[in-house]
């Protein structure tokens, strides 16, 4: 069984060649590495080529600029395993990482297998586990997968999995979006009947301060809490569809998102030119009553909701002064 690992690559000099060589050391040989260099600018693309000239698995393929969804779509054209792992450029992995998900999917026939991951400051000191390892190995239905993503407890990163080719024969990470990974699996949960997930913490997350969905300032609103409101609404549609026992589940987590969003809009945007905020609010007015009867949602939920139905902008006052905003 082959394994094709995509690592799309983005002016990332000074994290790449570990990136690249813990994939190359790993124990699991039948590996395919397409390194997706999208546009660099920084001797990044160099060091791509210079990699690939070590190992003769490395195949790199240069493009103008264009995201991470655009460079991982490229190297799925390009991919020729089995089995599809992803990497990002600056995080790195244990050896035996492949390894261990490429038994799994074997000893099971499943069409997807997961392993745990922790996550590392820029000072090699680790972060709380956004994502807690199970005990022991599970297996795990999809419907139980959906269930765990849907209350934010479930890891959807294709980057601690390996996914049979064939469930991205029709499928590709939409370009343009943050949470995408969250998307797209969500989508194909309905053909994967089941699937593995590894308790040992292979994958490591290398956490930058400059990430994407972090802000830098009080005015820096980072698109992804847009993303994140929108992906709710197109996963209520699919649990509606494919798992309706689960749709309070998925309301509560959309309102959830909402609540995410209300609580890191700028202040400034707060207003009826910004139609994204008016549909918010008004998704929360108009399923207020639906929320207060959820089950799932928490006390603490529902006072939010309560209190972003009746005044939106002065809630968002007051929680800013609150945290030092």
């Amino acid at each position: 069984m082959k394994i094709t690992v995509i690592v799309p690559i983005y002016n990332i000099i000074d994290c790449l060649e570990r990136c690249v060589m813990s994939i190359v050391n790993q124990t699991y040989k039948e590996l395919e590495i397409i390194l997706v260099d999208d546009g660099s600018t920084d001797g990044t693309s160099a060091l791509c080529d210079e990699l690939a000239a070590r190992d003769n698995r490395i195949k790199v393929f240069h493009k103008e600029n264009g995201g991470s969804s655009s460079a991982r779509n490229l190297g799925l054209k390009q991919a020729t395993g089995d089995f599809i792992g992803f990497i990002d450029s600056d995080d790195y992995i244990e050896p035996d990482m492949y390894a261990l998900l490429a038994d799994a999917v074997s000893r099971y026939g499943s069409k997807m297998a997961q392993i745990s991951r922790d996550e590392v400051n820029e000072d090699g000191s680790r972060r709380p586990d956004v994502c807690t390892p199970p005990e022991t190995e599970l297996l795990i239905s999809n419907k139980e997968m959906m269930r765990e993503l849907l209350m934010h407890r479930g890891d959807c990163s294709f980057c601690t999995r390996i996914t049979s080719r064939e469930l991205f024969a029709t499928r590709e990470f939409p370009v343009g979006e943050l949470n995408e990974d969250f998307k797209l699996l969500t989508d194909m949960l309905a053909d994967v009947e089941s699937f593995p997930i590894l308790p040992k913490q292979c994958y490591h997350v290398f956490y930058r301060m400059n990430s994407n969905s972090r802000r830098k300032d009080k005015n820096d609103f980072s698109r992804v809490f847009t993303d994140i409101v929108v992906n709710s609404d197109y996963v209520q549609k699919i649990v509606d569809e494919k798992y309706p026992e689960l749709s309070d589940t998925a309301f509560r987590f959309g309102m959830f998102q909402r609540i995410d969003y209300m609580l890191h809009i700028p202040i400034s945007m707060m207003n009826k030119d910004n139609q994204f905020y008016c549909a918010v609010v008004a998704f929360i007015r108009n399923n207020w009553l639906r929320a207060m009867g959820n089950k799932i949602l928490t006390t603490k939920n529902k006072m939010y909701l309560t209190l972003f139905a009746i005044a939106p902008k002065g809630v968002r006052v007051m929680h800013a002064k609150m945290k030092g905003l």
